[in-house]
C-alpha cells in the first residue's frame, strides 16, 4: 500500500503548565481544539476530550475529512499556522490546539495533547494518564504504530517483496496475540480503568479495518479477525458514546482513498467490525462547529 506523503512542516510543541507562570495555561475557553476525525490522531484527541467531559471548557472545531489545500493542507489553518510561524512553509494540517488569546499555535503533538487534556484540563472523567503508568502508555503507543499501522501497511503493499508482505503479517499477527493474551484477564489494556492507552489501541483497531484491510488479502483479513476477545474489546468501547459518536465512516473512506495509491485487495469485503452500529448518524459526515478556525 501506498500514499501520497504531506510535506514535513513544523511541528509545534509547547505544553500546558500548572498556573499563570507556566505562560500556557488551562483557563476555561481560552484554548480550541480544530480536528478532522477521519485523521485517526485527531480521532484519538476527539475521543479523549468527550471521555473528560471538556466541552464546556476547550471548544472543539471540525474540520473537513479530507483536506481542502494544496499539500494535504486545511485551508481553514492556514491563519493559525501563519501567526505560530512566519513564512509556514508546509500544509496547515490537523491535529491543532490553539490559543484564542492570541490566534497562534500552542500544540501540533498528539501525544502531548492528549497528556495536557489528561493532566491540565480537569473534567469529570477518569483519570486518563495516572501516575506510574506514563512508561506503559508510551510503550503502547509504540505498540500501536509500530506493531500495528506501520506492520499492516507492510503487510498490504502491493508492489513489495513478497517475503517483506509475509513479514509485516507475521509480526502484525504476533501483536494482536499478545493484546488477545492480554485481555484474558482484564477489561483494559492496562488493568481495571480506561486509560489513554485504550484510546490509542482502539483507534488504531478502527484503522486497522476502516483503512489497512482493504489491502490484505481475504485469507489474511479472516486471520486478524481470529482474535475475539481483542474484537469484543474494540466493541465494547465503540458502544461508548465518547468513542463511537465520533466515528467518521464516509469521512475515513473518503480521506483513504483520497491518500492512497495502493490496489484494493480482496480482504475489503471482509468487514471485522460493524461500526455503523456504533456511530452516531450525525457523526459519520463532517460538521462545523462555529467559532474561529
Amino acid at each position: 500500500m501506498s500514499a501520497t506523503t504531506p510535506t514535513a512542516v513544523p511541528s509545534f510543541r509547547s505544553r500546558i503548565g500548572r498556573d499563570a507562570r507556566s505562560g500556557y495555561y488551562a483557563t476555561p475557553r481560552r484554548f480550541r481544539l480544530h480536528l478532522a476525525l477521519s485523521c485517526p490522531y485527531c480521532l484519538q484527541i476527539a475521543v479523549t476530550h468527550s471521555l473528560l467531559g471538556l466541552d464546556g471548557t476547550l471548544p472543539m472545531t471540525l474540520l473537513p475529512a479530507v483536506p481542502d489545500a494544496p499539500g494535504g493542507g486545511h485551508r481553514a489553518l492556514r491563519p493559525l499556522y501563519e501567526a505560530s510561524s512566519h513564512q509556514h512553509p508546509g500544509p496547515a494540517v490537523a491535529p491543532v490546539l490553539s490559543d484564542d488569546w492570541t490566534g497562534t499555535i500552542v500544540s501540533t503533538h498528539t501525544p502531548d495533547i492528549l497528556r495536557d487534556l489528561a493532566r491540565r484540563f480537569g473534567g469529570h472523567g477518569p483519570d486518563l494518564h495516572p501516575h506510574g503508568a506514563e512508561e506503559a502508555i508510551e510503550n503502547v503507543g509504540r505498540l500501536c504504530e509500530r506493531g500495528i499501522t506501520a506492520t499492516a501497511q507492510r503487510a498490504g503493499q502491493s508492489d513489495a517483496d513478497p517475503a517483506a508482505r509475509d513479514t509485516g503479517l507475521a509480526t502484525l499477527l504476533r501483536t494482536l496475540d499478545a493484546l488477545e493474551w492480554r485481555f484474558a484477564s482484564r477489561p483494559y489494556l492496562l488493568g481495571d480503568e480506561l486509560t489513554l492507552a485504550d484510546v490509542q489501541l482502539w483507534v488504531t483497531l478502527v484503522q486497522l479495518d476502516l483503512v489497512h484491510r482493504h489491502h490484505l488479502d481475504a485469507a489474511a483479513v479472516h486471520r486478524i479477525t481470529d482474535h475475539p476477545r481483542l474484537w469484543a474489546y474494540a466493541r465494547r468501547l465503540a458502544a461508548h458514546p465518547a468513542f463511537g459518536a465520533h466515528l467518521d465512516l464516509d469521512g475515513t473512506a473518503r480521506r483513504h482513498h483520497a491518500r492512497c495509491r495502493g490496489r484494493e485487495a480482496a480482504g475489503a469485503a471482509v468487514r471485522i467490525v460493524d461500526w455503523a452500529a456504533f456511530a452516531r448518524p450525525e457523526a459519520r459526515q463532517p460538521v462545523r462547529h462555529p467559532g474561529r478556525p
